[in-house]
């Protein structure tokens, strides 16, 4: 039984009560809200292309349509990426910008994570570039110009207050990771290591890294673990070294994600934070852990 699901941010909502009247006359099928004019269910919509009529209807608003299935919608497993996902930055931008080198290393950034570029190849450049920073000013980074994606602490919660395991699997570093998963609410960190000489960076990470194979292997071993099957886990990200994870999952979600990678996910959140993946597993506002 399918699920049209139409979510908007909940800081800035273009959905309304006329627009989900007209997707439902559209479409067919009953409304359901699961959080009045952020977030609603349209159950068993009748016309077979029920998501191409919404998303015509929906237009330039800001208002995410998905369809899914009932049937487990509910997952027992999230695994998100973090940078530009779980927090709002690129971690190794923000410290290319301590040392004036933001423009240069945003660049390689931009085309790796589009998958332009050899991910292993464009983090051992980048990290290169970042030889002798200091620990101090990777700290102030942290600690300053890095903030929280809206949603993130709201879905991590609920997912375990509802059985869920959450992990945060990185191509960034355990500098951050390990930091902001504690902050979050993650089970569990996985990302790569920057390694010190003293106080100062080396400009290089231990090997091997974490990259695209990782994150799927980690999200294969965690569901066999738990006796998970793949149907009953969530991946979220937005470039392109977390498509193999969004690929395999039961819900794989490109979330802000970059257009090659929205493209490929069965489910993609252009326009909610990180509570949409919540209603996406048809979660309603009232059980939501904040």
């Amino acid at each position: 039984m399918p699920v049209l699901s139409l979510i908007a941010n909940p800081a800035d909502s273009d959905l309304d009560v006329s627009l989900a009247a007209a997707v439902v006359q559209q479409t067919g099928g009953e409304l359901n809200w699961l959080s009045h004019q952020v977030a609603c269910d349209i159950i068993e919509p009748k016309a077979p292309d029920a998501l191409a009529i919404a998303r015509d209807l929906i237009g330039q608003r800001r208002v995410d349509a998905n369809i899914v299935p009932t049937d487990g919608r509910r997952k027992l497993l999230l695994i998100a990426d973090m940078d530009s996902t779980m927090i709002e930055q690129e971690c190794i931008d923000e410290l290319a910008a301590a040392l004036d080198l933001k423009p240069q290393v945003a660049e390689i950034t931009e085309r790796a994570m589009r998958g332009e570029l050899d991910f292993g190849a464009a983090l051992d450049t980048r990290v290169a570039l970042l030889k002798g920073l200091e620990r101090a000013t990777i700290e102030a980074v942290r600690r300053e110009a890095i903030t929280l994606t809206p949603g993130g602490r709201t879905l991590v919660h609920t997912m375990k207050a509802y059985g869920a395991y959450t992990s945060l699997v990185s191509g960034g570093f355990t500098f951050f990771a390990d930091y902001f998963a504690k902050r979050i609410g993650f089970d569990e960190a996985v990302a790569n290591v920057l390694l010190f000489e003293g106080e100062q960076l080396t400009g290089t990470v231990r090997k091997p890294i974490v990259d695209k194979d990782t994150k799927r292997i980690r999200l294969e071993t965690l569901a066999a673990e738990r006796g998970l099957s793949l149907g009953q886990t969530l991946a979220v990200g937005d470039g392109a070294n977390d498509l193999d994870m969004i690929g395999i999952a039961g819900f794989g979600v490109a979330l802000h994600a970059k257009p090659a990678v929205s493209a490929a996910a069965a489910y993609r959140v252009d326009h909610g934070d990180l509570t949409a993946l919540l209603y996406l597993q048809g979660y309603e506002e009232d059980e939501f852990v904040r």
